[in-house]
């Protein structure tokens, strides 16, 4: 589940987390790859600006072979594993969310169908236009078969299955790779189930803290999500995103527009130990302008996190693989908890002030 406009934010405001990728491009290595499918899914099955035109299941299959191999093997090329997860049953309270946008859905298409069907018998007359209008709306392919539960999404679990077994087999890269596949009958939400599995796997005693992971997904909760996991070298690929682009009208055919999708998408890396370093400085600039501050942070310019972030990216595959703010004194952190600390007493006295009142 995304949050509206939230990279588009994080972007501007943050500019040097992004890392388009190119064939000049010198890209970090990874050890682990997660694939949240649902966006493969739906980008492989109706283009967003072919909305009423379907293909086949048989081209949206292949659709979804291409666009993982590409990743796995052309763009990422993991060293250790790959994790792949479609949402399963939702919690309850994602349900409700989910069942109130299904039907909203649903009705729409059905009014449309309806609408175009009515035009037609009214006028009496059935020109090209309107008969390829009638079984557009009546053909379109209906989103809310990517649920869990649909006779959709067994078939796409099957197929996805029977291509690991297939590429194990045949490929060996993919032979020398832990492949570990959750589908839609496993519970909870796919970006969910990889951060299981990645506490699963820091749990784990021989766990090498240099750990370098990726995860595939356009959902900005994705941002949070990896933030959290402390790990210090954490990256997100997400397709480029072009945000002054608008949909056109074009006839281009729906199957053109997937295959374009799957084989000319640009990429790009989010690189979260940035962000987190950006968000310190920031932090950090607050604290040292706060009158409970007994220690002053000396403010960093955007200069300073900029030659940060090249030295971060430059010193992939050498030991010292420490982000800017693992490298700062327990003072400072010591006195941004006193920071925290006294905005929370302020809060609670100024609540008691207003209850009293």
């Amino acid at each position: 589940m995304g949050v509206p406009r939230f990279y588009r934010w994080l972007s501007e405001r943050y500019p040097k987390i992004n890392q388009v990728i190119s064939d000049t491009a010198l890209l970090p290595e990874f050890d682990h790859l997660y694939l949240d499918m649902n966006g493969i899914l739906h980008g492989c099955s109706h283009p967003p600006d072919k909305e009423d035109v379907t293909i086949s299941e048989k081209d949206m299959i292949y659709a979804i072979f291409n666009y993982m191999d590409r990743i796995i093997t052309q763009i990422v090329k993991p060293k250790v594993s790959v994790f792949l997860a479609i949402d399963g049953v939702a919690p309850r309270a994602k349900l409700n969310q989910q069942r109130s946008r299904r039907f909203r859905a649903a009705k729409d298409l059905a009014t449309a169908t309806a609408t175009a069907t009515a035009t037609t018998t009214d006028t009496g007359t059935q020109t090209a236009t309107s008969t390829a209008s009638t079984h557009a709306h009546t053909d379109k392919f209906d989103s809310n078969c990517i649920t869990p539960g649909t006779q959709f999404m067994t078939k796409i679990s099957q197929a996805i299955k029977y291509y690991i077994r297939k590429k194990i087999k045949e490929d060996p890269y993919w032979r020398s790779l832990t492949i570990v596949f959750s589908g839609p009958e496993v519970p909870g939400e796919g970006e969910h189930k990889i951060m299981n599995f990645i506490r699963e796997m820091k749990s784990s005693p021989n766990y090498p803290p240099n750990t370098r992971h990726v995860m595939y997904g356009q959902d900005a909760d994705l941002i949070m999500l990896g933030l959290v996991t402390h790990e210090p070298h954490f990256t997100l690929l997400r397709e480029v995103i072009d945000f002054n682009f608008h949909h056109s009208s074009s006839s281009t055919n729906a199957l053109k527009a997937i295959q374009k999708f799957t084989n000319q998408s640009e990429f790009q890396l989010l690189h979260l130990s940035i962000l987190r370093e950006y968000l310190f400085y920031e932090f950090a600039q607050l604290a040292s302008s706060s009158p409970s501050s007994s220690t002053s942070i000396k403010p960093t310019t955007t200069t300073t996190i900029a030659n940060t972030a090249t030295d971060d990216l430059a010193n992939v595959g050498t030991g010292d693989r420490h982000t800017q703010a693992e490298r700062d004194s327990e003072e400072e952190v010591e006195d941004l908890e006193k920071v925290a600390d006294q905005f929370l007493r302020n809060f609670d006295e100024d609540g008691d002030n207003d209850s009293t009142e």
